[in-house]
């Protein structure tokens, strides 16, 4: 009796999931695993909002294993030594496992090679559409933008998508541990798990995206993305399902994903960008932390920030369009340091991915990829274009519920108990107009 161990990683899903399928076919039973690393706390990743998700995931994908006739084994400790552990008690002769792009991933990767050496087998099309590395230009390890990029993703072939396994045979008598989750939480975060996001992929609709994915108040974006970091859904799975769908909602959806795929293949080559400049403008950042804390808690004076800041803290999420001006606001008006807010983000988001966060972080700040370093978003133009009618900011700054229409994004002609602006609006004007290099 042969016998694999599958260990689930960012790829807590029965439905096209390599790892589990090559675990499968390579033995007659599968040990389905997931180790609660305490190196991903000691490294400050391990925000209460995620961990809850993530034990709304384990258990979903417990259930979810039982109906085959299998379980999930969760153990604590160092991955490697926990898993050579499994190993040992069940008599595996091979070990299955996603890649990943993180230094974190690396380590746990070389942790198990060492261990394992070949009987360790990584599978690169898991947690991507596009593996890191299967595209590149002429003489590069990467594509520094993502145009050029997105035209080799487009042509680049994705491997078929698998079925969820009917059945499985798993060995008895491997013990478990249980995951304990602490707080505090936001109030409002969403279900883990993949049966809850094939539910929310079934409600989307897609067709609509093109249209609303930057509408604040219609909230019409997908709201996939904890389930993508996590693996509750297979970004290829959602890529060929939407492009046989076709129609333009189901193209700019499919362009985010490639997106997603970009900043891991960028993280991939250089590992550093999660915390240094990616291209160095040689930003002298100004440093207030009242200033800090005051966009933190979503006390600008500008509604449009103060609504998305206070979504975040609310839901563990944020609207796209909202994390763009937000995080705007921070670098390039305050001007404070991007680290600043990427940590902020990463101890709430539920979807905080180190690749997604931290290089969206910096395209924003002009320190990443994007080709036009000096790109500012004023947040008044943008609450009077993605907000029109205030609805946002009234659903998310209660005590401005009772101004009208789009006055709402100026407080200071018609509510004086609210926050003064940080920056006062003409000297906003100017900032934006100096950061533009038009002064």
């Amino acid at each position: 009796m042969t016998v694999s161990i599958a260990l689930f990683t960012q790829d807590l899903r029965l439905h096209d999931n390599p790892v589990l399928h090559a675990a499968r076919t390579a033995a007659d039973q599968v040990v389905p695993l997931f180790v609660l690393d305490p190196a991903v706390e000691a490294a400050g990743f391990a925000a209460p909002n995620r961990l809850a998700f993530l034990a709304d995931c384990l258990t979903d994908l417990d259930a979810s294993l039982r109906r085959t006739g299998s379980r999930l084994i969760v153990r604590r400790g160092a991955t490697a030594e926990q898993t050579a552990v499994v190993a040992a008690e069940a008599g595996a002769g091979t070990v299955h496992v996603a890649a990943g792009v993180s230094t974190f991933a690396r380590r746990r990767e070389a942790g198990l090679l060492a261990l394992f050496g070949d009987r360790l087998h990584v599978h690169d099309a898991s947690v991507t559409v596009v593996p890191p590395g299967r595209v590149a230009p002429a003489g590069r390890d990467h594509y520094a933008v993502f145009t050029p990029y997105h035209r080799a993703w487009q042509q680049a072939p994705h491997r078929t998508v698998l079925g969820a396994p009917r059945a499985l045979r798993t060995p008895t008598g491997i013990g478990s541990d249980n995951l304990t989750v602490g707080g505090p939480f936001s109030p409002s975060l969403p279900r883990g798990g993949e049966t809850a996001a094939r539910e929310r992929w079934r409600r989307w609709d897609v067709d609509a995206y093109a249209d609303v994915h930057d509408d604040l108040a219609a909230d019409e974006t997908s709201r996939l993305s904890p389930y993508l970091h996590f693996g509750c859904l297979s970004a290829t799975e959602l890529a060929a399902r939407a492009l046989q769908r076709g129609g333009s909602g189901a193209e700019a959806f499919v362009r985010q994903l490639a997106w997603r795929d970009f900043h891991h293949q960028v993280l991939a080559a250089r590992p550093d960008a999660a915390h240094r400049d990616y291209r160095t403008r040689d930003d002298r950042w100004h440093h207030d932390e009242r200033e800090a804390e005051a966009w933190r808690q979503g006390r600008t004076g500008y509604p449009i920030v103060d609504a998305g800041m206070r979504q975040l803290a609310h839901e563990g999420w944020m609207h796209n369009r909202a994390r763009l001006l937000t995080a705007s606001f921070l670098a390039k008006s305050l001007h404070l340091d991007w680290r600043i807010g990427a940590a902020h983000f990463l101890s709430l988001l539920v979807d905080g991915d180190v690749a997604n966060n931290q290089l969206n972080w910096q395209w924003v700040a002009g320190t990443g990829t994007d080709t036009r370093p000096n790109r500012v978003l004023n947040p008044l133009r943008q609450a009077d274009r993605f907000d029109p009618d205030g609805a946002y900011v009234r659903r998310w700054v209660p005590e401005l519920a009772h101004l009208p229409g789009p006055a709402v994004h100026r407080p200071w002609l018609l509510a004086p108990e609210y926050p003064e602006p940080i920056i006062a609006p003409d000297t906003l004007a100017a900032r934006l107009r100096r950061a533009r290099g038009l002064d």
